[in-house]
């Protein structure tokens, strides 16, 4: 499998299947939640690692867990989720403007509207693996994020509900949303932090009354522990 390829529309629809089949778990993602999660954790604050985010895919506890047929399905399923995720990904390093957000479309009294209420919802989810860190662009920048905020959030102030429970309102929110998103990854751009990753010792630390490795025959703390000594 080529994980820099974008999915195709069979492809497509084959996650779009097992995400919404009796072999996920009920709280798992359906796709245009997943892509704002996956959009979030794409151009926020920090760089998180597939082994945290994939988990919440499936639900918000450990217990949610798919059931493969086998390890060959479960191959196929993880990578479509993160060809999904790549796609995202070189979209808003190559062309972030060109960046288009899988919202629901629906009817509304012979208009076709955008509904981007899901969509949002796993925007929400993927901040929320780093809540803390995304308070500086609702400080220093807060009209990028006033329509996540309004479409997604769990709570929203009572004359703030106007602006989303009028279907042609939400529509305008949606729009203005994903004409935000270059905007807010640009944001980040300069301020993103690393991934931090655990170092793992080869050899067991040196205590400093321990014997110094280099052979002197002195303690450690005399010999190459010895901040002096060392230079």
């Amino acid at each position: 499998m080529q994980l820099d390829q974008p999915l195709s529309d069979k492809e497509f629809d084959e996650l779009d299947s097992f995400l919404l089949s009796d072999r996920s778990p009920e709280d798992a993602m359906t796709m245009d939640m997943l892509h704002g999660y996956l959009t979030a954790i794409a151009i926020g604050p920090e760089t998180i690692m597939p082994v945290e985010w994939l988990k919440k895919v499936w639900g918000k506890e450990d217990t949610d867990i798919p059931t493969f047929k086998h390890a060959k399905e479960e191959e196929r399923i993880l990578g479509l989720i993160t060809r999904f995720m790549n796609e995202v990904l070189v979209t808003f390093e190559v062309a972030p403007k060109e960046f288009e957000a899988l919202f629901v479309e629906h009817e509304h009294e012979g208009q076709t509207l955008i509904d981007a209420e899901a969509w949002c919802w796993g925007f929400w989810e993927g901040m929320d693996l780093r809540p803390g860190s995304w308070d500086a662009i609702f400080t220093e920048a807060p009209e990028l994020m006033k329509p996540i905020y309004l479409l997604g959030a769990d709570e929203i102030e009572e004359d703030e509900l106007p602006l989303v429970e009028d279907p042609v309102k939400a529509h305008k929110l949606a729009l203005e949303l994903e004409a935000n998103l270059p905007a807010i990854h640009k944001f980040w751009v300069p301020r993103r932090k690393a991934a931090v990753e655990t170092v793992k010792r080869d050899e067991p630390k040196v205590g400093r009354n321990d014997e110094c490795p280099c052979g002197s025959g002195k303690k450690y703390k005399k010999c190459h522990g010895n901040d002096s000594a060392a230079e």
